[in-house]
């Protein structure tokens, strides 16, 4: 398996033909109109074609990755995304003063935005995307339906929310304008209809500033599958494959392929001419996706069209041996695409990996990332490649304003079973220490039976999710290995010689270390030996110490070797928190192994002190973020029932509720509207009614 990170297919097919034309001039330098991982993508494609790159830049990304990859970066003061990467007129401003000559918008933020493209191009610039009105032809979902139906794409018809009956549910209200899941909510009840309706138009109206939302019905178990496009302003269009993209969370996806499996011949050339039909019927132009939700009895209807760059574009170009973005820039320069495109190869799947905790309402983690390290794998003769986009590095911190997505990671193997093992295989093993993250969900979801046997739909994650979280695996061996680095790098500080059979200057004494596991809080005492032969462990029978090194410590477990890589990050600052030790078993998921895997421990006082604890009934911001609602008419001395959702917090990019911890009495409310809190803050307290 070759491993190639922050890379992507540098051939493309070059016009031949009657299509074959000058081109005009050439760009020189490129704006990316983003941040993160998009823009450290678009960068490499650029400096490939010995374009000059450009970045802008918020408050808290000012040595951000992107930033650093750039050749010059614009400062956009300020850290909210509404007073930075949202505001076309700086964008623009600073596209002109670093002498950029090309705008590129990545996705989300301004990428399908008609006023911003007009912009640019009005501002002597060119837009590499869509043309503006085809931006605005379908930039309302209900506008872009309405063109569709009159080309001949399959609908699922609108419900009118003020007539819905119970025939008509479950219902799924979205919002008109924007994506990425927000403004999103399915409803089941009618008496929740106009709750749900009244929170999704908030929600579209803050991320979107547009609150229109519409209704239609929810298909069950339903497929999200797309179909990516790539016309040029010569009349060509490609229709590249199908991908799926039904593993979703909150409506955002977390696991993409391509081509779309097991799908019927006749269902993919139906989506194919679907596809084309809709690029057509806009004049489209550059990349987009199609998307349709693909009913379990195989029944097309279309979703939308993104007039952009697709998160997951890597699978196309790594089954279509494609650089997606070098032909964006090729066709804002004029260049006509060959009449047909490459034939499709192997299979792809690519996995979002996110700072964020499944387990607790996939809430997004911020602060700093200290290790970020998917190891390369040695070279495949099958053809496997692993691909890495990162849009983070060791070091860098992760703030609460943007998407929580550190990186995506790309498996491209002859079939899809070898491109799930080799993507699941590098994600096992990987080295995320800082933030909790997604990555063993990803590894459990593709290795799931289900997913293997390629029966997906958007309900996978409401159906197995409990279970591929279930309980953190036992820490005891890892905090063992911990111990035993500690123990290893105090002797060689010491004048210890830390090799096995070696040591001296021997403690009499048993020594005692200390830890919490910071997945679910759980305690561990170590006790451990300097002996003649070595570092001996008390109290772990079947375990027998072969090596140990400050990073990197060999157990022997019931005969069985078990090597356990070990990195600590000391906090000088006691604010800080105590000093926490990431243990990583590159055996992580393997069967009959529940005590391995990656365990992040904090290192406690040898003695257990007494701590202040919080007042019963406080709420305290899980996260730092805005508060954006509080529920109607919440006040102190209100009545509350344990699980009422009480307000609202906004954090990279999605709500979060805060629900009452118990029945009884608000006595305390610190919340409102527009208050920006920190993680720890306290929001409300409720007085618990007392037990009959």
């Amino acid at each position: 398996m070759t491993t190639t990170p922050h890379s992507e297919p540098t051939g493309h097919p070059e016009p031949t033909g009657p299509t074959a034309a000058a081109s005009p001039a050439p760009l020189a330098c490129v704006l990316v109109a983003n941040r993160g991982e998009i823009a450290v993508r678009v960068f490499r494609t650029a400096r490939a074609l010995g374009l000059g790159t450009v970045a802008v830049y918020a408050d808290p990304d000012a040595d951000a990755l992107h930033v650093r990859e750039a050749d010059a970066a614009v400062r956009l003061p300020g850290a909210a995304p509404a007073d930075t990467y949202l505001r076309g007129d700086l964008v623009i401003k600073a596209a002109l003063a670093a002498g950029a000559d090309a705008v590129h918008p990545g996705y989300g933020f301004l990428s399908e935005n008609a006023e911003f493209a007009r912009a640019v191009e009005d501002a002597g610039l060119r837009w590499i995307g869509p043309p503006p009105a085809a931006i605005e032809a379908m930039a309302s979902k209900t506008r872009a339906k309405e063109l569709m139906r009159a080309a001949g794409v399959p609908l699922l018809e609108p419900v009118d929310p003020a007539a819905a009956t119970p025939a008509d549910l479950p219902l799924l209200l979205k919002a008109a304008a924007g994506g990425g899941g927000r403004g999103m909510r399915v409803v089941r009840d009618l008496a929740d209809l106009k709750e749900e309706t009244a929170a999704a138009a908030a929600e579209a109206a803050s991320a979107f500033g547009d609150g229109e939302v519409f209704a239609e019905p929810y298909v069950e178990r339903g497929r999200h599958v797309e179909v990516q496009v790539l016309a040029d302003a010569h009349g060509t269009v490609w229709a590249l494959g199908t991908r799926d993209c039904s593993l979703q969370r909150r409506h955002q996806k977390v696991i993409e392929e391509a081509p779309a499996p097991a799908l019927p011949a006749s269902l993919r050339t139906t989506l194919h001419e679907a596809a084309t039909a809709a690029a057509r019927a806009v004049s489209y132009r550059g990349a987009g996706t199609v998307e349709f939700l693909v009913s379990a009895d195989g029944r097309p209807y279309f979703l939308e069209m993104n007039t952009r760059l697709q998160v997951e574009h890597p699978v196309t170009e790594a089954v279509y041996g494609l650089d997606l973005v070098a032909l964006q820039i090729r066709i804002a320069e004029g260049h006509p695409l060959p009449l047909t495109p490459p034939a499709p190869r192997g299979h792809a799947v690519e996995a979002r990996l996110y700072a964020e905790d499944p387990a607790r309402d996939w809430r997004p983690q911020a602060g700093t990332l200290d290790t970020l390290d998917i190891p390369a794998a040695p070279a495949d003769p099958a053809g496997t490649t692993l691909r890495v986009d990162a849009g983070y590095a060791d070091g860098d911190r992760v703030g609460v304003h943007y998407d929580p997505m550190l990186a995506k990671v790309i498996a491209h193997a002859p079939t899809r079973t070898e491109a799930v093992r080799a993507l699941a295989h590098a994600l096992g093993r990987a080295r995320v220490h800082g933030l909790a993250t997604n990555r063993d969900l990803l590894v459990r979801s593709l290795r799931h039976p289900e997913f293997a046997a390629a029966r997906l739909d958007t309900g996978f994650y409401e159906r197995h999710l409990p279970a591929l979280t279930d309980g953190a695996p036992d820490a005891s061996l890892a905090a063992l290995a911990a111990a035993l680095a500690q123990a290893a790098a105090a002797g060689r500080a010491g004048g210890v010689t830390a090799r096995l059979g070696g040591w001296r200057n021997l403690p009499a004494q048993p020594q005692l270390r200390r830890y919490r596991s910071a997945a679910d809080g759980t305690e561990h005492e170590v006790r451990y030996h300097h002996t003649r032969d070595g570092l001996s462990p008390l109290d772990h029978p079947g375990v027998r110490v072969l090596t140990a090194a400050p990073d990197r410590v060999v157990l022997e477990v019931d005969g069985v070797r078990r090597t356990f890589h070990v990195k600590q990050k000391s906090n000088t600052d006691p604010a800080a928190g105590p000093d926490r030790i990431y243990v990583d078993s590159p055996a992580a998921f393997g069967t009959g192994t529940p005590a391995l895997g990656s365990h992040t421990l904090e290192a406690l006082p040898r003695f257990a002190d007494p701590q202040d604890r919080t007042e019963p009934g406080s709420l305290l911001a899980p996260m730092p973020g805005t508060v954006v609602r509080v529920a109607e008419g919440l006040a102190p001395g209100a009545a509350v029932t344990a699980g009422q959702p009480l307000l609202w917090l906004e954090a990279m990019k999605m709500e979060h509720r805060v629900l009452s911890p118990a029945s009884g009495t608000l006595t305390a409310l610190h919340a409102a509207p527009g208050r920006q809190v920190e993680v720890g803050a306290l929001l409300a307290v409720v007085q618990e009614e007392p037990q009959p």
